[in-house]
C-alpha cells in the first residue's frame, strides 16, 4: 500500500478513536484540568500522532496503548468521584494562599508557588494589594479564586457609608449524602443543629443533599439536593429530546 495512503487510513483512525476518547473522558479534561490532566492529555496525543506517522511499526500496538491511557484515566476520574480522600490523595487540594490581606509565605512555598506568581494572578483579578483581599485560595489547577474585602467590592457598602458584615469561607458539611462531622465542629456547630435545617428545606435524611454549604460569618446555609424538582430545565442542547 502507498505510503502516503497508509498515513491517511491511520490518521482517519487515531482522529475518530481520539474524539471517541476525549467525549468518553468528558469535560474534565478541559474544565478541572490539573497538571496531571494535562500530562495524560499530552500523552494519549502523542499516542495518537504516533499511531499516524510513525509506519515502522504495526498500527495495532499503538491502537491498544491509546485504549490503555484512555481506561485508565477514566477509572482515576471514577475513583475521585467515588472516594474522597482519593480524590484529594490525586488531585489534590484547594489551600488558602491570603487570609485577611495577609499572605500566607509557608504554605504557598510548599505548593512551589512563588509570591510573584501570586501578585501576577492577583493584577489578573485586578488587585493589585493583598491588603485588598478578604481571601485568596490557591485551587488544584493553578488558578488562583479571590474574594476581595466587602470594601473594596465594586459599588461597595462603604462608597454607600452602609455598616459593612464580614465573610467567610463556604464549608462543606454534606457532600454526597454524607455529613462531614469534623467540619460541624469547624464552624462551632452540631449535629441536631444540622438536623434542624435539614427539617427546615423539607429534608428528612441526609442522603437526600448532594452539597451543603455553611458561611459561619454570615450565618448563610445553602442546600443542593439529588432531585431538585426544577421545572422547564432549560436545555442548553440544540438537538431535539426526540428524533
Amino acid at each position: 500500500m502507498n505510503e502516503s495512503l497508509v498515513v491517511i487510513v491511520r490518521g482517519i483512525i487515531a482522529f475518530f478513536s481520539l474524539l471517541f476518547f476525549t467525549r468518553i473522558l468528558g469535560k474534565q479534561q478541559i474544565s478541572q484540568l490539573t497538571f496531571f490532566d494535562y500530562i495524560v492529555g499530552i500523552t494519549i496525543g502523542s499516542i495518537a500522532a504516533t499511531l499516524t506517522t510513525d509506519l515502522t511499526s504495526r498500527a495495532l500496538p499503538h491502537w491498544i496503548g491509546l485504549v490503555v491511557w484512555t481506561v485508565l484515566s477514566l477509572s482515576m476520574q471514577l475513583i475521585t468521584i467515588k472516594w474522597r480522600r482519593a480524590g484529594k490523595f490525586i488531585g489534590g487540594e484547594p489551600t488558602v494562599a491570603i487570609m485577611n490581606g495577609k499572605i500566607m509565605e509557608s504554605t504557598i512555598k510548599k505548593m512551589r508557588f512563588r509570591g510573584a506568581d501570586l501578585m501576577e494572578q492577583l493584577r489578573e483579578k485586578g488587585v493589585f494589594s493583598p491588603q485588598e483581599v478578604e481571601f485568596a485560595i490557591l485551587e488544584t489547577d493553578g488558578r488562583l479564586s479571590v474574594l476581595k474585602k466587602a470594601e473594596n467590592q465594586p459599588v461597595t457598602p462603604k462608597d454607600l457609608n452602609m455598616p459593612v458584615g464580614k465573610k467567610g469561607v463556604n464549608t462543606e458539611l454534606i457532600y454526597d449524602g454524607v455529613v462531614y462531622h469534623q467540619n460541624l465542629k469547624q464552624v462551632n456547630r452540631d449535629r441536631k443543629w444540622l438536623d434542624t435545617q435539614l427539617q427546615m428545606h423539607g429534608i428528612k435524611d441526609e442522603s437526600e443533599v448532594f452539597l451543603a454549604v455553611f458561611d459561619p460569618e454570615s450565618g448563610q446555609f445553602y442546600i443542593d439536593r439529588y432531585e431538585d424538582k426544577v421545572k422547564n430545565l432549560t436545555d442548553m442542547s440544540d438537538y431535539p429530546e426526540h428524533e
